[in-house]
C-alpha cells in the first residue's frame, strides 16, 4: 500500500472516530428524546391504566357549577370529607401545595387544616426547590417534614451516588397545615431540556436525609411496606404480598425513574377522572337526605388523587409528556403510583450499552458494504435499518428504552465510511474512472476517458471537425417578458429535446452558453462524414423546435425560434483547465466561424446557415441558396455562406 494511502486511511479512521462522538453527543441531546416520545406513544397505546386509581379534579365544570376561583378552603374540605367519610376509598393523594393563607376567610383555613389533620389515609405533596428559605424557621420545618416521611430507606449505594441534591428548600406551607397533615411526599418531576416530563424524582437526598415521592409514600401505605433498600441501580422492597424492583438512575443526589405512561383517549387523563363538583354536590345531597350524584362504590377500595386542572389562574396543571403535550399534572402522580404498584417501569440502557450498540450496527453495515456488491450491500443495509426499527419497537414493548435514531444514523455513516474505504483501498481504479468521468458532460467523452484512463491530462490534438452553433432568437426580449422560473422551464424543455438529437447524430454536446448550444462532430467520435452528421442534426433540431412551438403556443408561451450556424475545419480538441478540473472542449477559428455564421441568420432572416467548407462536403445531400460572401471578424478573407433549404437523398 502506498504511503499516501496509509495516511488517507489514518485520516479516515481519525475523522470517523471524531465524527462518531460528535454525532453521538448531538444525537443523544436532540434526536433521541424525540424518538423516545415516538416509541413510548406507539408502544403504550394498548396499555390501560389501573382501574384501582381514580382522579378527582377541580376542572372547568367545577368552576362553572360552584363559582369562580379562588374557592374557600372549606370547599377542599368538602371533597376530602366525602372521600374520607362517605366512601370506602383506601387512600387519598393530594397533588397540591398550600402556601398562601386565605386572608379573606382565615376561619376557612383553620377549619380545613383541622379537618385534614383527622384523615390518616391522606398524603399530600411537597415540592423541593433550588432557592433558599426566606423568613421561616428552617429547622422547625425540616423537623416536621422528616417526621411526615413515614418510611425507612436503607441506602446501599456506592459512595459516588451518596451526594446531596442541589435542593436548598421545600414548600413553605402554612405552618398550621404542615403541623396537621399526616404524610408528605415529593411531587417533583424531572423536566428534560426540551420541556418534556419523562421522569419522576423517586428519592431526594435533601440535607443528608432521603425523602420519597408522593407515589412511593402512598405505595408504602398501600402495601404496609415500611423498609426499602436503595442500590446503585434499583429500589427494592418486599413483603408476603407485594414486591418492588424499581429501576432507578442516580444523578445529582436524586434517584429517579422513567415514567411508564398509559393509554389516554383525550390527551389529558389516562386514569378515570371525576369532576370535583360532582363530589361536592354528592356530599351536599347526602347531608340533605337526597340521592347523591355519585355512587360511592366508584371509590370503593380505590386510591384517589385530588388535584386541579382548569382554565383559571393557578389551577391549570398541564404537562408536556411523550404521549401528550396536554397531560394532566395530577395524572402524572397517579401514573407514578400505578407504575410502582404494578412494577411497570421503563429501564434505561447504560451509556456503555448505547455506545456498543451503535458500534455494533456500524461494524455490521461497514462490513456489508465492504464485502458485498454495491446493490446487495445497499439492500442489506436497508434491511438492517428496518430490522433495528423492529428491534427498537420490541424493546420498548418490553419496557426497555434503547436509542433508535443514533443506530440508524450510524448505519448511514458506516455506508459512507465503507465507500471511502473502498475508494482508498479496493476500488482505486474505479474511483479514478468515476472522478475523470465527472469532469465531462458527454457520455461519449466519458467513454473515451474510460478507455484511456491513464492518459487523462491537460492537452489534446488538432483535428478536422464540424462545429454546430445554435442560438435562440430574441431571447433577451423573451426573458424580459417572463419570470426567471418560466424562462428556466422553457430552456430546460428545449435543451432536453435537442441534446438527444445531437447525441443521436454522433455529436458531442460541448457546452451550454446561456440560451446557446455548442456541439462538435468528428471528435472524439471519429468519422469521415461529420459535416453531414452536423447538417442532418441541425435539420432535426429545427423540426423538433417546430413541434415545440405548437406545444408552447397551446400553453400560452411565446413562440421561440432558433438560428443555427455550422462550420467545418481544423480545430484544437482536448482538455483545458487545471490538474484538478478539466474540461473537454474545442478551440479555434472553426468555432468562431460557426458562431459568426449563426449571427448572420439575424441579418438575412434565415434559420440555417453553413460555411463554404461545410457545403463542399455535403453539397450532394442538401438543397441550398448561396447568400453571398461575408466578412468574418478575425478573418482576412471573406467567405461564402449558404442557407440550407432542405435535405436531399438522406
Amino acid at each position: 500500500m502506498k504511503i499516501s494511502q496509509k495516511k488517507s486511511l489514518l485520516l479516515l479512521a481519525f475523522s470517523s472516530i471524531l465524527i462518531f462522538f460528535i454525532v453521538y453527543i448531538i444525537g443523544i441531546a436532540i434526536f433521541e428524546p424525540k424518538s423516545y416520545n415516538f416509541l413510548v406513544k406507539m408502544t403504550t397505546q394498548s396499555t390501560k391504566a389501573s382501574d384501582d386509581i381514580v382522579l378527582v379534579v377541580i376542572d372547568d365544570k367545577s368552576l362553572h357549577q360552584l363559582g369562580r376561583w379562588p374557592w374557600k378552603r372549606t370547599r377542599y374540605g368538602e371533597i376530602f370529607d366525602y372521600i374520607a367519610n362517605y366512601t370506602q376509598a383506601k387512600q387519598i393523594g393530594y397533588d397540591a401545595i398550600i402556601v398562601a393563607p386565605d386572608l379573606e376567610n382565615p376561619e376557612s383555613d383553620k377549619d380545613f387544616f383541622n379537618q385534614i389533620g383527622k384523615i390518616d389515609k391522606l398524603s399530600a405533596g411537597v415540592g423541593f426547590a433550588n432557592t433558599p428559605f426566606k423568613n421561616i424557621d428552617e429547622k422547625f420545618y425540616e423537623k416536621l417534614l422528616f417526621e411526615k416521611n413515614n418510611i425507612q430507606i436503607d441506602d446501599k449505594r456506592s459512595k459516588k451516588y451518596k451526594k446531596e441534591s442541589n435542593y436548598k428548600s421545600f414548600s413553605t406551607f402554612q405552618k398550621e397545615y404542615l403541623i396537621k397533615i399526616k404524610n408528605l411526599g415529593s411531587v417533583n418531576t424531572n423536566m428534560d431540556n426540551d420541556g418534556y416530563i419523562r421522569k419522576v424524582d423517586q428519592i431526594i437526598n435533601y440535607k443528608g436525609k432521603l425523602y420519597p415521592s408522593l407515589g412511593l409514600l402512598m405505595y408504602s401505605k398501600h402495601t404496609g411496606i415500611k423498609n426499602f433498600v436503595l442500590t446503585d441501580k434499583y429500589l427494592l422492597a418486599k413483603n408476603n404480598e407485594y414486591s418492588l424492583k424499581m429501576p432507578i438512575t442516580n444523578k445529582y443526589g436524586i434517584a429517579y425513574s422513567n415514567i411508564y405512561f398509559y393509554k389516554t383517549d383525550d390527551n389529558l387523563y389516562s386514569h378515570q377522572k371525576i369532576s370535583a363538583s360532582d363530589v361536592i354536590k354528592s356530599l351536599e345531597a347526602i347531608k340533605k337526605g337526597e340521592k347523591p350524584i355519585l355512587d360511592s362504590d366508584i371509590f370503593k377500595d380505590k386510591i384517589v388523587f385530588v388535584g386541579a386542572n382548569a382554565n383559571a389562574q393557578a389551577l391549570q396543571d398541564i404537562k408536556r409528556t411523550p404521549i401528550s403535550d396536554t397531560f394532566s399534572g395530577v395524572d402524572i402522580q397517579a401514573t407514578n403510583l400505578d407504575n410502582i404498584i404494578n412494577n411497570e417501569f421503563y429501564r434505561n440502557t447504560s451509556d456503555v450499552y448505547n455506545i456498543l450498540n451503535v458500534a455494533l450496527v456500524f461494524i455490521i453495515a461497514f462490513t456489508l458494504v465492504c464485502t458485498l456488491p454495491i446493490p446487495i450491500a445497499i439492500m442489506s443495509c436497508a434491511c438492517l435499518m428496518f430490522m433495528y426499527l423492529i428491534f427498537a419497537f420490541f424493546m420498548y414493548s418490553n419496557k426497555i428504552a434503547i436509542n433508535l435514531i443514533l443506530p440508524e444514523i450510524f448505519i448511514l455513516f458506516a455506508i459512507g465510511c465503507a465507500y471511502l474505504y473502498r475508494y482508498l483501498v479496493e476500488d482505486r481504479k474505479k474511483e479514478k474512472i468515476q472522478s475523470a468521468m465527472s469532469k465531462y458532460l458527454s457520455r461519449d467523452v466519458m467513454k473515451n476517458v474510460v478507455d484511456n484512463i491513464d492518459s487523462v491530462k491537460l492537452g489534446g490534438k488538432r483535428a478536422n471537425v464540424t462545429v454546430l452553433f445554435a442560438d435562440i432568437r430574441g431571447f433577451t426580449s423573451i426573458s424580459e417578458r417572463l419570470s426567471a422560473e418560466e424562462v428556466t422551464k422553457i430552456l430546460n424543455e428545449y435543451f432536453t429535446a435537442i441534446v438527444p438529437i445531437i447525441e443521436k447524430h454522433n455529436g458531442i454536446l460541448n457546452k451550454f452558453m446561456g440560451d446557446a448550444v455548442l456541439a462538435v462532430f468528428g471528435e472524439p467520435i471519429e468519422n469521415n462524414h461529420h459535416a453531414l452528421d452536423a447538417v442532418i442534426c441541425a435539420d432535426s433540431m429545427l423540426k423538433k423546435v417546430k413541434q415545440l412551438q405548437e406545444k408552447w403556443i397551446d400553453e400560452g408561451k411565446p413562440k421561440i425560434e432558433i438560428g443555427i450556424g455550422i462550420s467545418t475545419g481544423e480545430a484544437f480538441v482536448g482538455n483545458i483547465g487545471s490538474e484538478e478540473r478539466l474540461e473537454y472542449t474545442v478551440i479555434g477559428d472553426t468555432v468562431n466561424t460557426a458562431s459568426r455564421i449563426e449571427n448572420y441568420n439575424k441579418v438575412y432572416r434565415t434559420k440555417f446557415l453553413i460555411s463554404q467548407e461545410t457545403f463542399e462536403q455535403v453539397q450532394k445531400y442538401v438543397d441550398v441558396i448561396k447568400i453571398r460572401e461575408v466578412s468574418i471578424r478575425g478573418k482576412a478573407k471573406k467567405i461564402n455562406i449558404y442557407e440550407v433549404l432542405r435535405l436531399l437523398n438522406v
